[in-house]
This record gives structure tokens, sequence and C-alpha cells, in this order.
């Protein structure tokens, strides 16, 4: 039978381990970090996860959607926080039974590692960090000094892929780019009230203030986890993302307990009385629901966000790159997950076309996925720029009403969002290019009434047609 190294036990790796040995295939999963079901999950590494029509998809082919989703929370819309406390919701879309489900990170990750064990071919390796790929060879070297040469690797050890910086470092013709928003993001916390949640259960909430945001998403035990999205220096906001808003000065200041808005960001935010500060002026409807919001904030690190995009993805079939190993994305589109896990389906669907001929299936692969790769990495760094300034915008919220009608009224037709969460069948590419000439089209619409019950849906409908 083959055999398949596999470079990390995350969600990526673990799903494709089962989906490797159903097809007979030997497993052996190494992975850097110790065994998560005996170990507390690192603050930071417990945010939700939106799956979707492409994740559920995948789980389904190893029977796991049902799973799954019986301990999500549906997800109907985004609920629009305004800093005078005013909530708005956005729905995701006109149709019934298109939503997103917040899942557990390690809750997931968990299920799939003890699914994976089902199987006597899947091995798992913890605590074994690869320090290293040869290229020509095919051998993985891991810190604790073992070598392994298995018949192929497939590294899904995300963006900091150890096998990714060998191919870079080995491969002449190998590209990478690399480009980090100047923001950063961190963990916080919504407990429950009496075993409940305290804000709307079924939404992802959003509190946008143009230069900076925070989400939150429900968990199925009550609480909610927060992310606050923010530059990681005040002085380094390009563009007029740090122009002071109307009516602030545009002087820098930092006294203790005050931050300027116009100059938010992490290194700003020093001390409690200044953390305290922001988020009463910002967030003002979040700070009665977060009593230990000054601790989560300065214990949970903070992290960067980043678009990794590289070429080849793989090495003459001796290894490949899969999920954010191979283009890793930043979180807005809530797509991270839900594409990595149609990678692995992708590739079994070629593994089962071409048998272990791995340099065919490898090249086709590539050939499939990096096209759409593209595409969403680029509009999940697009979606951070609606998420954070357009939401608020009455121009995007009358879109997204008139996008709501057309998806009630028409059955053909689809916003760009639900192209790209809802349906599967439609690559990422072919998403991008359709879903933004239909956003160019519907933002000149709604820039020019002031409500989108004043339109002649028939005649809308039929210049989207057109326009696609």
């Amino acid at each position: 039978m083959p055999r398949v190294t596999i470079i990390g036990a995350g969600l990526a790796g673990s799903l494709l381990a089962i989906y490797l040995a159903k097809r007979g295939i030997e497993v052996d999963v190494y992975e850097a970090r110790g065994e998560m079901r005996l170990e507390q999950v690192d603050a930071g590494r417990s945010i939700n996860l939106a799956l979707s029509d492409r994740g559920i998809t995948a789980l389904r082919q190893v029977g796991m959607d049902e799973y799954m989703l019986a301990e999500a929370v549906p997800m109907y819309g985004r609920m629009v926080h305004a800093p005078t406390g005013d909530t708005k919701l956005l729905p995701y879309s006109g149709r019934k039974g298109e939503y997103i489900n917040s899942v557990s990170r390690a809750g997931l990750n968990i299920a799939l590692l003890n699914e994976a064990e089902k199987y006597p071919g899947a091995r798992f390796h913890f605590n074994m960090r690869c320090a290293d790929f040869d290229c020509g060879s095919g051998e993985a070297r891991f810190d604790s000094g073992t070598i392994v040469t298995n018949d192929t690797t497939i590294a899904t050890d995300g963006a900091g892929s150890a096998v990714r910086q060998s191919m870079k470092e080995q491969m002449p013709n190998f590209i990478e780019s690399s480009i980090f928003l100047e923001h950063g993001y961190k963990e916080l916390h919504i407990p429950p009230r009496a075993g409940d949640h305290q804000l709307e259960k079924n939404a992802l909430h959003i509190w946008p203030r143009h230069r900076f945001m925070m989400i939150a998403l429900p968990n199925f035990d009550g609480s909610f986890t927060c992310t606050l999205f923010l530059a990681h220096k005040g002085e380094n906001l390009s563009g007029n993302e740090g122009a002071p808003r109307e009516g602030e000065s545009s002087q820098c200041t930092r006294p203790t307990g005050r931050v300027s808005a116009s100059t938010a960001a992490f290194d700003q935010l020093t001390d409690d009385a200044s953390v305290l500060a922001f988020f009463e002026k910002e967030f003002p409807d979040a700070v009665p629901l977060m009593p230990t919001l000054v601790e989560d904030f300065f214990h949970n690190p903070t992290g960067n966000l980043g678009t990794i995009k590289c070429s080849p993805w793989n090495v003459n079939g001796k290894a490949l790159l899969l999920g954010d190993a191979a283009h890793a994305m930043v979180p807005f589109y809530g797509q991270g997950m839900n594409c990595a896990f149609e990678d692995v389906r992708v590739l079994a669907s070629l593994i089962d076309e071409n048998g272990p001929d791995w340099q065919t299936t490898f090249a086709d692969f590539e050939e499939q996925r990096k096209p759409n790769a593209d595409a969403i990495c680029d509009m999940a760094e697009e979606n951070f720029y609606e998420m954070r300034d357009a939401v608020a915008d009455p121009v995007f919220q009358r879109k997204r009403e008139l996008e709501t009608k057309l998806e009630q009224t028409y059955p053909d037709y689809f916003s760009k969002y639900s192209m790209v969460t809802f349906r599967e069948d439609m690559p990422y590419a072919e998403a991008k290019a359709r879903g933004n000439a239909q956003d160019q089209h519907l933002m000149k619409i709604c820039s020019e009434i002031s409500s989108a019950n004043d339109l002649d849906l028939d005649h809308v409908i039929e210049s989207v047609r057109r326009a696609n």
C-alpha cells in the first residue's frame, strides 16, 4: 500500500488523514505541538471558525457533517453595532437554509483526530517538529533527529510551513509572496449569563469603526469569542486610516487612560486605563458584557494577519503544499478552513482518478486549485475593508437589502458573498470575477436611491444578468 507522510495535524492534516486512510493509504501524521486532547488550548488559538458549504461538503464525504453541525451555532447574518449602541442585522442570504455555522476550532480538530484514529492505517506522532525537507531525496527531518522517507509528503503545517521554507531555499524556480496587514488581532471573551447568550445568538456580531473593528462569534455554551482587529502601531497607519475624525484633533496624544481614535493601535494600549478608555469610547455596549476584558487583553497574545502565495506547490511528486502551507489568507471571508477542506476533497478525487501517481496528481491539483486559492486570498483581504468600513455605509447597507430581496425573488440570483459561501459548485475564481462585476453594478444603483424599496426588481435583475 502507498505510504504518505503528513506534516501537521491541524484541521486540514487531520481531515486529509481520514480521506487517505479510507482509501487504504498508510498515513503517518507528524505534529509539532503536543497532543491537544491532553493539553489546554493556547489563548489566541481558540477563535471560532465559520463552517460553510464548501467545508460541510468535505466533511459530508467522510460522514462527519451532521456530527459537527450538531454543536455548531447557525449565524444568519452580520449584526452591526453602531457606536451609539444601535444594531442592524444584514442577512447573509435571502434564501432559506443559507447560513454559516460558528464552530469551535479545537472541538473540530479533536473530532477529526478521533475519527482518523479509527483507521488502523493512520498514525499520529506529536511533539515532532519538522525542521527540514530534502527536495531531492524526499526526506523529512525533525528536531528530534528522526528522518522519515515515505512514498510522498503532504505539508499541511500552516502559514509558517517548514516544508515550504525548504522548497524556497532549495528550488531556484520557487516564488513566494508574503503580504502582512498593518493590523493584528487579539482574542477576547464574552461569557454566558445564566447559561445563555448575552447578545443575539444567531448572528456574527461586528463593531465596524473604519480604522479597526471587533467581531464576536457565538459558542454552543452561551459565550462569545471576540476578536479585536487593530493596527499594531499608531504611527504606521497608511493613507487616510490615521486621519482624524470630524471634530478630532490631528495631534497624537498618549496620556495614561486616553487614546485618540485617530491613532488607536495596540502599541497605544499599554495599561488598564488606556484599554478601558478605548473600549468604553469605541465599543460601549460591549464593555458591560466583558468582565475579564483587561485581563484577557494583556494575557492573550497579539497575532499577525497576512496573505501568503507561492509557486510551485509540489516537488516532482515528492511533496505537496496544501491548505495554509500553500495559500495562507486573512480570516475575513471565513474561508481559510473551508478552502483547505475543499483542497482535501479535490486532492482525494484526483487520487481516485490517478492512483498513487503522485507527480501527475500533484500537478493536476495545483493546476486546479492555485487560481482559485489566489482568488479567495484576494477576496479575503478585500473583505477586511468591507467589514471594517463598508458595513456601516448606508449605500452598502442598501445594497445588502437589495441583494436579499433579489435572492428572495429570483432563484438564479446569487450575491458575491453567496457565490463564495453557499455555492461549493462554483470555483472561487469565477465567484470573484462575477461577484466583483455584480457588486460594482449594484453599488452604483444604490448610490442613486434612498431606499431599496423604490426599485423595480424585474428591471434590476435584468440589468444584473446583462452585467454578468
